[in-house]
C-alpha cells in the first residue's frame, strides 16, 4: 500500500512514521509512507495557502489551488483515482470497520488542513472520503490522520507479529475485547483467574467470550444494536441483566 499525506506541518509525522509498528511495516515492505508540504504547491511567491473567506467572518480558509495541484501530481499516471481522505470534524466518524475497508486499498491520500476550514470546492470536487475521529475540534488534521493511518496499516498482511492478532481487537468482532493477564499469576495477592491457567482451551475461550460480552454490556451497550448475537450470547446477556437488577 502507498500512503501519501499532504500537510502544512510535515515534520509532525517524522516521529510517528519512524517508530513502532509503522516503522516496521515500512521495513517489511507492507506500506510506503510519504508526506508533502502543501506550501510546496502554492503558486504564490510567499507560499501562501490560505485567504480570507468570501462574505467575511473570522479565520482563514485553505485555498483550493495547492490541494488540487498536489493531488494532480500524486495521481498522475495512476490507473484509477485513489481514495482521497479529508480529515475533518464534519466527516464520517472513524470506526474499525472503516479501517478494515481502507486497508483493502492500494493508494490512500490524506489531506490535513489548518485554519478555519477548507474551500468547499476541495470537499465537493476533490475528496472521496471525509473522516472525523470524534466530536471535537483539533488545531489541524495531522493528529487525526496519524490515528487513521496507524489503524489501517496494522491491518495489512504481515505487519503484526501474528496474522490474526487484530481479529480479536476491540470493535473487530463488534464487541469490546476481553481482559488480558500475564505473569506473575499472583501479584500482591491479586490473582489471575483460575480458568486462564487451567490449560483447558475450551473453557478459556468461553470465559473470554463471556468477559467480552460483559465488558461491552457494562461499558458500551450501544454496540449491541449493530451486531447479531447467538442464542448462547443472548442467554448470557439476560443473566447479566438479571444480576444488575
Amino acid at each position: 500500500m502507498n500512503i501519501h499525506v499532504l500537510s502544512l506541518f510535515p515534520d509532525m509525522f517524522t516521529g510517528v512514521f519512524g517508530s513502532s509498528i509503522l516503522k516496521k511495516a515500512q521495513e517489511k515492505g507492507a506500506v510506503q509512507l510519504a508526506v508533502s508540504d502543501i506550501r510546496d504547491f502554492s503558486d504564490n511567491k510567499h507560499k501562501q495557502v490560505d485567504d480570507y473567506p468570501y462574505g467575511g467572518g473570522a479565520g482563514m480558509v485553505l485555498k483550493p489551488e495547492p490541494m488540487f495541484q498536489a493531488v494532480e501530481m500524486l495521481t498522475n499516471g495512476l490507473e484509477k483515482k485513489p481514495r482521497i481522505i479529508l480529515m475533518c470534524p464534519q466527516g464520517e466518524r472513524f470506526t474499525q470497520k472503516k479501517a478494515e475497508e481502507l486497508a483493502t486499498e492500494e493508494e490512500l491520500i490524506f489531506l490535513c488542513g489548518h485554519y478555519e476550514g477548507y474551500d468547499e470546492r476541495i470537499r465537493e470536487f476533490l475528496v472521496t472520503d471525509e473522516i472525523s475521529i470524534g466530536d471535537f475540534v483539533l488545531t489541524g488534521g495531522e493528529l487525526p490522520a496519524m490515528t487513521v493511518i496507524d489503524a489501517v496499516v496494522r491491518l495489512l498482511p504481515g505487519v503484526l507479529g501474528q496474522e490474526d492478532s487484530h481479529i480479536h481487537d476491540s470493535f473487530s468482532t463488534g464487541l469490546l475485547e476481553h481482559p488480558h493477564y500475564t505473569r506473575p499469576a499472583d501479584f500482591k495477592g491479586m490473582r489471575v483467574p483460575d480458568v486462564l491457567v487451567s490449560g483447558n482451551h475450551g473453557k478459556i475461550e468461553k470465559w473470554r467470550e463471556e468477559q467480552s460480552l460483559k465488558r461491552t454490556f457494562e461499558r458500551r451497550p450501544d454496540l449491541f444494536e449493530h451486531i447479531e448475537l447467538t442464542k448462547e450470547q443472548l442467554a448470557y446477556l439476560e443473566t447479566l441483566k438479571k444480576e444488575k437488577e
